[in-house]
């Protein structure tokens, strides 16, 4: 064994353990084997949290919660400890990012893996600034007339007071980083919070315990349990102590984790699935030579918000499709450890046969094949960068959510048919819109019904929110929206 590989196990060995109460402890449940979808051989076997340990996680969130114990600090005394939180994590982020790659096989070398730590990290920083200025207390614009009643005076303000006990529910794509998104916000506004993570990918979110504790986050106020099945899923988003999950993955079980919150009415933040259009104008057409290549160096297209339906002028269609099939030849499948190696698995044996099912749908609704369309022959669970011609629109691979690196190219007639066929989804996560005259590129973007849109670039950062429109979910991640999501108002009306 080399000398990495013994390291990982070290790692992997502290991290087993889940935080309930304050204190790590050995799950109870049944045991959970990860897997390194580079290799299809497992990382780790562990037991999982039981539902107990969750009933438990519960009952000490709710029981710290209402003491007022987390709540109750002034807002920089928690950003202050939350502070302290992020500094533990920056210095365990060479640790956490080999958990990373071990778990979801990103590439060592590849930006994904700034994506999955570093830049999550600096963004906790920005939210808890962002926080920080937020007002606690807003005057209500009452006119005049409203504001003297008999010989008094009446005040009307705005209070924002945290919701109580949150459930944060991650996506295995990029576990740390949406773990964070989920429980740190909830955490700075002041309520107390339980991490569940991902089955496939529990161990970069299982590592934020130690750095918790290292903290001082007080007992309660923050619980990490990961388990093999989803009966602790289940119980956090119907048991009624729980006030609000946080949701992220597909939309399927988003509807499913809405219709078991709706018994006790609780808050919901849920980000889901996205099928995001790239519209390239005829003044910038030339852009779309490296789209697909985007798409499939991004985690192996594993990204909700990525663009997998690609439109460019039909006329341009054949020498844009060319233009992109020669770029995928920068891409390298192998070791993740290997600096060579710039693209990633999906995540699964599961996922690997969907991307293969997809190709064949849509094959069989007439599209056409220009690259990739199945398994890379080497172990783990590579799919080969696919690009595919498809005629129209309503090509089951144009319309549903594959979550690999498999990418539809689409010509329009012009622009008017391109928005139509952008908005033509169930989904309204994201969408990007490239074009030289930056006025007419603004005014398609403003047409295109999706909670994001970007013109001539992506974007994330801690002071923009991002957030679904239609079946891409509900409520926003980041920026004050992202923030506010995990205060309740409360109206105060006062007399003198």
């Amino acid at each position: 064994m080399s000398a990495a590989a013994k390291k990982l196990d070290v790692q992997v060995a502290r991290h087993r353990d889940m935080l309930v109460g304050g204190r790590l402890t050995r799950g109870r449940g049944a045991d959970l084997t990860v897997v390194s979808p580079a290799t299809g051989s497992p990382v780790a076997t562990f037991p999982g949290a039981s539902l107990d340990q969750f009933r438990q996680a519960i009952a000490d969130a709710r029981r710290a919660f209402d003491g007022g114990l987390w709540a109750g600090l002034r807002p920089h005394e928690r950003v202050s400890v939350l502070q302290r939180f992020v500094s533990a994590l920056e210095a365990r982020a060479d640790e956490l990012e080999a958990l990373i790659v071990a778990e979801t096989g990103c590439p060592a070398g590849s930006v994904v893996l700034e994506a999955q730590v570093r830049s999550p990290l600096r963004q906790m920083r920005g939210m808890l600034d962002l926080y920080l200025k937020l007002p606690e207390l807003e005057e209500n614009p009452l006119p005049l007339e409203e504001r003297v009643v008999g010989q008094g005076l009446v005040q009307s303000l705005r209070r924002y007071v945290p919701v109580g006990v949150v459930a944060g529910i991650a996506a295995y794509n990029f576990p740390l980083n949406i773990g964070l998104w989920k429980i740190m916000p909830a955490l700075a506004t002041g309520n107390c919070a339980i991490l569940r993570p991902s089955p496939l990918t529990p161990l970069s979110a299982l590592a934020l315990a130690e750095a918790a504790l290292e903290a001082q986050l007080p007992p309660g106020v923050l619980s990490i349990l990961a388990e093999t099945g989803a009966e602790g899923a289940l119980l956090l988003t119907t048991d009624p102590a729980v006030d609000m999950v946080a949701f992220t993955g597909s939309t399927d079980v988003g509807k499913k984790v809405m219709a078991q919150a709706a018994p006790t009415m609780k808050r919901l933040q849920l980000e889901l699935g996205g099928k995001s259009a790239q519209i390239f104008l005829p003044d910038r057409v030339e852009a779309a030579a490296h789209a697909a290549l985007g798409v499939c160096m991004a985690h192996a297209g594993q990204g909700c918000v990525l663009g997998t339906r690609i439109f460019v002028p039909q006329a341009d269609k054949p020498k844009v499709m060319e233009a992109m099939k020669a770029s995928l030849a920068a891409l390298r499948a192998g070791d993740p450890h290997d600096p060579s190696t710039t693209m990633s698995p999906v995540i699964s044996q599961a996922q690997l046969e969907r991307c293969a099912r997809y190709v064949e749908l849509a094959v069989a609704a007439g599209a056409k094949i220009v690259a990739g369309g199945r398994r890379i022959d080497r172990p783990g669970f590579y799919f080969a960068p696919t690009i595919l011609d498809v005629p129209d629109n309503s090509n089951p691979a144009a319309q549903d959510e594959i979550f690999g690196p498999v990418i539809c190219v689409i010509g329009y007639r012009d622009v008017d048919h391109a928005v139509q066929m952008a908005n033509d989804s169930a989904f309204g996560l994201s969408g990007y819109v490239y074009g030289k005259d930056v006025r007419q590129a603004l005014a398609v973007a403003g047409r295109i019904r999706s909670g994001t849109v970007n013109v001539n670039t992506g974007f994330a950062s801690a002071y923009a929110s991002s957030g679904g429109r239609k079946q891409s979910g509900i409520g926003r991640e980041r920026g004050v929206e992202g923030v506010r999501i995990y205060q309740d108002l409360q109206c105060l009306n006062l007399a003198s």
